[in-house]
């Protein structure tokens, strides 16, 4: 994974930064050292996560090598706009659980000269693109693509493959329910 580094970092305006890959990629981990940079440079920083995603913690995110920061719960998207009003910098994870309503939400905020940070599958289990994802990656200004390692081969991996039955799309997991594979090893479930 390449280290986030903009050109420039904008002044007096606000921007959209979208972390992007399969499972066990290390999106939240990129997540949570850009927000804790954030945090010691002494901007006012605001996280939140969907109330869909319990699998660590009901109030912080965490990512899969267990580092963490408080979050603030929300179901809607429209409901980060009311709880963010002073903040300058919105971390948002698991963006794939959230209504493509995020995507104007995100807009708004960075409107406002906020710097929104999205983290978010950007596949789901089918390799099929996972929305609101492909609609925030057009609209950023800086994007990262993690990529994890296949457990098969050893290769880079940017696919999750689904490890149980079941063809519901949104199936909240982790490594019990999934795995990093690269394109060659992933295949789709019947």
């Amino acid at each position: 994974m390449m280290e986030f580094q903009p050109h420039a970092t904008p002044k007096n305006t606000g921007w959209i930064e979208v972390i992007a890959g399969c499972m066990f990629s290390g999106k939240t981990e990129e997540l949570i050292r850009r927000l804790r940079r954030a945090e010691i440079a002494k901007q006012s920083v605001k996280i939140f996560k969907p109330k869909l995603d319990d699998r660590y913690s009901e109030s912080e995110i965490v990512s899969h090598n267990e580092q963490s920061l408080p979050s603030i719960i929300v179901e809607k998207p429209q409901e980060i706009l009311t709880l963010c009003e002073d903040a300058q910098v919105v971390g948002i994870d698991e963006a794939q659980f959230f209504s493509s309503e995020l995507i104007d939400i995100c807009n708004q905020l960075a409107n406002k000269g906020k710097r929104v940070i999205v983290a978010g599958l950007d596949q789901d289990y089918r390799g099929i693109p996972f929305e609101p994802m492909p609609q925030l990656l057009s609209i950023a200004e800086y994007i990262t693509k993690t990529l994890a390692i296949c457990v098969m081969c050893g290769n880079p991996a940017d696919k999750t493959q689904r490890k149980i039955v079941s063809s519901e799309r949104v199936l909240v997991g982790a490594a019990n329910s999934y795995e990093a594979r690269c394109r060659k090893c992933h295949y789709i479930p019947e």
